[in-house]
């Protein structure tokens, strides 16, 4: 018999668990459909004439039209290749200072005993609280006064310092959930705790490792406010502040090669997610818990 004859062969009770399952699915494709719907426009539109890109809500364009990404690649001053480079130094170097400063202030505040130790760990809990731009303008004229600014160092160097709260806190709990037993028997070793953390810690915990580098390269790279702030000249723009470019508020804006362009700006984050999708699902499951 074949699938459908089982199916009308079922008891209703099976019956009636199939429709929900059929109708749960249904709602969740349309759903699904209304959150992708921008981004799906958004990728139609980059192939439209300019002249017809507001004219219609279809996602089928009448032609398809190049000229956008052509426009948006080399249209400014300076190719979007570079704005790629740009984005990818400083993002990749944040991400890395991001994993080894929280990771090294996680280690101490979870496994290393000194003075005011709760103190200390409570004040870092506090800094979530601090809105970024009340620290905006001291950090500003410190960096000003280093001659930092216009370069990525104030967008790079502050990651290696731990600076990130949200981070340290997500690796403390996950470095609480290994048995400490391991420290005991390395330290009866003869293992410094720089060897503990370097040897134990870090083996035991990529999948908060990965949470924690995926999170920061995604939103390093989709910062603008930063970038705003301490870039000026064109050719140390990142993609954010090239993608701005395009929009033009007492002119002409070409929204076409902005879209375009928009589009060839996620190939990376989505690469990156994809390529640690595993890694992230497990630490943000196994983060908190006793293993």
């Amino acid at each position: 018999m074949t699938d459908a004859t089982h199916a009308l062969l079922a008891p209703p009770k099976v019956q009636r668990s199939a429709f929900k399952s059929i109708l749960l699915h249904a709602v969740l494709i349309l759903c699904s459909f209304g959150m992708l719907y921008p981004i799906l426009w958004m990728i139609s539109g980059s192939f439209r004439p300019q002249e017809e890109l507001f004219g219609t809500s279809s996602l089928i364009p009448s032609a398809l039209d190049l000229g956008g990404y052509v426009r948006g690649w080399s249209g400014l001053q300076v190719t979007f290749g570079r704005f790629f480079w740009n984005s990818l130094v400083i993002s990749v170097l944040a991400t890395i200072g991001n994993v080894v400063g929280c990771s090294l202030a996680a280690f101490a505040f979870s496994r290393l005993r000194f003075a005011g130790r709760n103190f200390w760990f409570a004040l870092m809990l506090g800094t979530l609280m601090l809105p970024y731009h009340v620290v905006l303008i001291p950090q500003y004229i410190l960096f000003l006064h280093l001659g930092w600014v216009n370069t990525p160092l104030p967008l790079i160097v502050p990651k290696y310092l731990a600076t990130d709260a949200f981070f340290i806190f997500l690796m403390v709990q996950f470095f609480r959930g290994i048995p400490k037993e391991l420290d005991e028997a390395a330290v009866m070793d003869g293992c410094s705790p720089f060897r503990i953390y370097w040897k134990i810690m870090l083996p035991l915990s990529l999948p908060v490792l990965a949470t924690a580098a995926i999170f920061s390269f995604i939103w390093t790279w989709d910062d603008f406010f930063g970038p705003l702030i301490y870039l000026s000249d064109i050719n140390t723009y990142t993609v954010q502040l090239g993608l701005r470019s395009f929009v033009d508020s007492t002119g002409s804006s070409d929204w076409t090669a902005l879209f375009a362009m928009s589009n060839l700006s996620l190939i990376p984050v989505f690469l990156f997610f994809l390529f640690f999708q595993r890694l992230l699902i497990e630490g943000i499951a196994t983060t908190g818990m006793k293993r």
